[in-house]
């Protein structure tokens, strides 16, 4: 009997004191990196286009045989923006097809996918800019025409393993960088 009643106190002495710090669950988070305020600088080169790029981005030749192919390399990143430039010949309707199916091949791994329209009849360029949520393997991918003799896309990959979280800061900033190189983007 005495027994039981030693058991008795401990087990109230220990509920005593398991009482008074509450748990909390912790908040959400995303990683807060900064990176440096973009600067702008315009790129020519022998195609028949012309924009703005990130001075953070260095450019690199596509392994394509096309010329007017190319990367945007961001080292500090770790991602890359691929230019692909086809000429418009007749085939408007499968580039654009082509061009809309690629967000849509992320479905599986995306959370969201959602497309923005561009249009800017000043400098004839019209297109669609999709920005993708989740640990799809391209956060964003645009494309760009002047509907009668120019086709541009972009998309940017990271040279990890997708993972939302961790390079959505990353992912973030190029982001911006692909919209400003829309909004600068011209034909020649």
């Amino acid at each position: 009997m005495r027994y039981l009643g030693y058991t008795a106190i401990f087990f109230i002495f220990c509920l005593m004191l398991s009482c008074g710090n509450e748990v909390k669950p912790k908040p959400k988070a995303m990683l807060a990196l900064s990176y440096p305020q973009p600067a702008y600088q315009p790129i020519r080169l022998n195609c028949p286009y012309t924009f703005e790029k990130n001075q953070l981005a260095e450019i690199a030749p596509s392994k394509s045989r096309n010329a007017c192919w190319l990367n945007l390399d961001y080292p500090l990143l770790k991602g890359t923006i691929f230019i692909t430039y086809q000429p418009v010949r007749n085939n408007l309707d499968s580039l654009l097809r082509d061009a809309q199916k690629l967000p849509l091949e992320h479905t599986i791994k995306a959370d969201a996918i959602e497309g923005d329209i561009y249009t800017n009849d000043l400098h004839k360029v019209y297109g669609m800019f999709y920005e993708l949520e989740g640990d799809a393997a391209s956060q964003a991918q645009f494309y760009i025409t002047d509907s009668t003799t120019h086709f541009l896309t972009g998309a940017v990959y990271f040279n990890t393993q997708p993972n939302y979280d961790s390079i959505y800061p990353a992912a973030d900033y190029i982001k911006q960088d692909m919209r400003h190189l829309m909004e600068t983007l011209r034909w020649q």
